[in-house]
């Protein structure tokens, strides 16, 4: 039960950071180039003699360059921080991160094994170092107040990706590791998701035959 509902949080957590961050930018995108288009025309209806067109664009333009959103590149910054830390924890569930594993094919089952739970092992004891660290950091940063340049938010609250983020790629280390030990089997989201769509591929051809 509590896998299901933090597998349901990390996915969704990961959606809203993507899809706000989307938004951000393309919000700030939109509002530049149309200051930028409507100064243009502004210049437009004076060289042409369009009174009531110019004053409609100085008024756009006033409306325009009064939103203030020099905040927005900063918090997209901030947004995929959080989003590469727990999508980082999302990759290991899936196992869709890179791994090299010629020697490993290479060697009997028995070493083979061993070979792989060293190497979980070893993501565990990265991820808990990184998540020590980044909470002693975080916690540092939060005793002195330091607020951000833009935003003014509390920058404790940014670097606090890094501990909670570690943590929970070390929670799915572990999760891969007790579930190889019972079951001897890894996650491989591509390879899994390339048989489907070859099954999916071929269904076509065996009606047809």
């Amino acid at each position: 039960m509590f896998s299901k509902i933090l597998d349901r949080f990390e996915e969704n957590l990961i959606s809203l950071l993507m899809i706000s961050a989307v938004v951000i930018i393309f919000i700030a995108v939109c509002q530049r180039y149309s200051i930028g288009l409507i100064a243009d025309l502004i210049g437009w209806s004076r060289q042409n003699d369009y009174p009531w067109l110019q004053q409609q664009a100085r008024s756009a333009y006033r409306s325009l360059s009064g939103i203030n959103l020099l905040w927005a590149q900063e918090l997209c910054i901030y947004l995929f921080v959080w989003m590469a830390k727990f999508g980082a924890a999302y990759g290991v569930r899936l196992g869709i991160h890179v791994g090299v594993d010629v020697l490993v094919n290479m060697v009997s089952p028995p070493l083979r094994k061993t070979l792989i739970v060293i190497s979980i092992l070893a993501g565990v004891l990265f991820t808990a170092i990184v998540a020590w660290i980044g909470g002693s950091f975080t916690w540092d940063i939060a005793k002195t107040g330091t607020v951000s340049p833009d935003l003014e938010i509390e920058m404790w609250i940014v670097y606090l990706a890094v501990p909670a983020g570690s943590a929970l790629m070390c929670f799915r280390f572990l999760q891969t590791l007790v579930t190889y030990l019972r079951t001897g089997g890894l996650p491989h989201h591509g390879h899994g998701m390339q048989e489907e769509l070859e099954e999916e591929l071929l269904k076509p051809e065996a009606a047809k035959a």
